[in-house]
């Protein structure tokens, strides 16, 4: 249980005993950390919330629960300004708190007693093309949700749901039987899809008629066409091979890669189907959904002002010539996992400019009966130093994984400057730590929602809020450790807490209970991200204040037990966001 969970309950009994009956009923007070520790570790305002229900002086009430609760083992009350009711912890709490993080493999953080079946839809990149690197954003947000999620206790799914099926496949279908190179597909396979892919789309506007060429190419694969099929799973195997390639190098693991054309066939009866319950009809000869008008219209996803008045904006399901839409697919998929893996709650981690899209998709999946928890979880972009989006020099967009070698060969130069003396072997693997793991926390340490500039000198730096100064942070714990030479240390022996910075730090471990359940309130890595930096910084200020191996006795073995409880707290966190912290550095 949290702290704040023990504070509110003992502030809701004495609410209970101070107002009786007239205690709202299901009432339950709330406690905050506070923003200001010079008014205390914690802070209420139910006093202030209750007093005008009840018509009375907030200051009185808040005085009443003061005297109720009074002082125990755990902490001490006092009251401020018009009523607020502040909690300082006292250190030997906090010291029973440090033993037990210590003593548990979850670091105090409970698992939910909600528990749900959650879907998490994310990265989904297309098939016969390189990942660019704004792939990233989905990417590793997707990831680091998905390991949180787990942690607390939810039962997730991942699906990659790449784009395997498309216009873009009649195309590659004729490149593949007239201009593709075998030697250029055993080497480098994604590349060289891409550049068939681009010169066909360069030969179709130099070529009268070869457009049209390519469409029959695509109507005989979606006919069933033998060869082109066995071409298509072709393409489809070679580019989740390569694709395999960069989600190692990530860490990163799917449960599924179930793309578009799993779906094909699910795509005419499930229009069908609408049009029969009239959810859907004909307009100029394709078939859309228009809004129903259950909602005010400035709520209504299938309407748009315009001039001043409201007219229809329609999601289309299935085009004038017959050929199905991501709006369709995304239908069917949403019923595959609702019907197959009894979702309770689909997440899309998607960019902000697909939030039309969803808004559709979802009001669309309600009307047909579905009423469960879906999440358009969005993100801005990633820009140059420019402020642009993030191109290379001739304007192309950035592959992802340029941007994650780049990564390695610059944090490989910063450890070989380091740690010259370090084998090369041991070089190379902390390059590669360092390296994903900078392109990764820059990521996730960034409201979500915010677009941000992609820099390689912030993003490598050794001070600041990055990757390399947590990991730092650690090397600098375990190296303390190291110098005891693997020296048992029983962590059941009481600890005593008598310096501020000793009790700054621990307040802080005792928080990460707190904070871990916080990061699925609004999908915020960044959350994670920040308390984590914020932990690495009182940890310095300690080391820098308060002596471990040169102290003696109780101080010192408190000290060393805030290390490790320290090392393993930063350790598991970023773990949670999917970055590997070394040993050495």
């Amino acid at each position: 249980m949290t702290i704040p969970t023990i504070l509110a309950e003992k502030l809701t009994v004495a609410l209970k005993g101070v107002l009786g009956d007239s205690l709202p009923e299901g009432f339950q007070a709330t406690v905050s950390p506070s923003q200001d520790l010079r008014f205390g570790d914690y802070q209420s305002n139910a006093a202030m919330v209750l007093a005008k229900q009840c018509k009375t002086n907030p200051r009185a009430l808040a005085q009443q629960l003061v005297d109720t609760v009074g002082k125990d083992e755990m902490c001490s009350l006092e009251i401020a300004g018009p009523g607020f009711i502040n909690f300082r912890i006292s250190p030997d709490f906090y010291a029973s708190t440090l033993l037990s993080i210590l003593d548990d493999d979850r670091l105090g953080v409970n698992l939910t007693e909600q528990s749900k079946t959650i879907v998490i839809d994310f990265s989904a990149p297309n098939v016969a093309k390189p990942m660019h690197v704004g792939h990233i954003r989905s990417t590793i947000i997707g990831d680091a949700l998905s390991r949180i999620a787990r942690f607390v206790g939810h039962n997730v799914i991942t699906d990659n749901h790449i784009g395997d099926w498309g216009t873009q496949f009649g195309m590659i279908l004729w490149g593949w039987k007239n201009i593709l190179d075998q030697e250029a597909l055993a080497a480098n396979p994604i590349d060289e899809l891409l550049r068939v892919y681009k010169d066909v789309n360069i030969m179709c506007k130099e070529q009268e008629g070869l457009l049209d060429t390519c469409k029959v190419e695509l109507v005989k694969l979606q006919a069933g066409d033998p060869e082109n099929l066995a071409i298509w799973k072709q393409c489809v195997d070679v580019s989740k091979s390569g694709l395999s390639k960069i989600y190692e190098q990530l860490d990163i693991k799917f449960d599924f890669w179930l793309g578009e054309s799993f779906y094909n066939d699910a795509l005419a009866p499930l229009v069908d189907d609408m049009i029969a319950k009239g959810l859907a009809q004909e307009s100029d000869g394709a078939i859309c959904v228009f809004s129903d008008h259950s909602v005010p219209p400035q709520e209504d996803p299938f309407l748009v002002q315009e001039n001043g008045e409201w007219r229809n904006n329609p999601c289309i399901i299935r085009k004038a010539d017959g050929g199905f839409l991501y709006a369709t697919t995304d239908l069917a998929t949403l019923d595959y996992r609702i019907k197959e893996w009894q979702a309770d709650s689909i997440w899309y981690v998607v960019g902000a400019p697909q939030a039309l899209h969803f808004r559709q998709i979802f009001s669309a999946q309600r009307r047909r009966g579905s009423d469960g928890d879906f999440r358009h979880i969005a993100f801005g972009s990633i820009l140059g130093e420019d402020r642009r989006p993030f191109k290379t020099r001739s304007g192309d967009t950035v592959s992802l994984q340029d941007v994650l070698d780049e990564a390695i060969e610059r944090a490989a130069k910063v450890v070989a400057e380091k740690n010259p003396e370090m084998p090369e072997a041991e070089q190379s693997e902390v390059a590669r730590i360092v390296g994903i793991g900078a392109v990764k926390f820059a990521e996730l340490s960034q409201n979500r929602m915010t677009d941000y500039v992609f820099s390689w000198d912030k993003m490598l730096a050794l001070q600041g809020d990055t990757a390399p100064y947590l990991q730092n942070s650690y090397v600098r714990v375990r190296s303390i450790f190291r110098k005891l030479d693997g020296q048992d240390i029983d962590w059941t022996q009481a600890l005593e807490l008598n310096e501020d910075a000793e009790i700054n730090i621990v307040r802080l471990l005792a928080r990460y209970s707190e904070v871990v359940p916080m990061v699925l309130d609004d999908c915020r890595p960044n959350v994670l991200a920040s308390y984590l930096f914020d932990l690495a910084k009182a940890f310095h200020s300690f080391y820098e204040a308060c002596p471990v191996l040169k102290s003696e006795g109780k101080v010192r073995h408190s000290r060393l037990a805030i290390c490790e409880a320290t090392a393993r707290v930063l350790k598991h966190g970023m773990g949670l966001l999917g970055i590997q912290l070394p040993d050495k550095m």
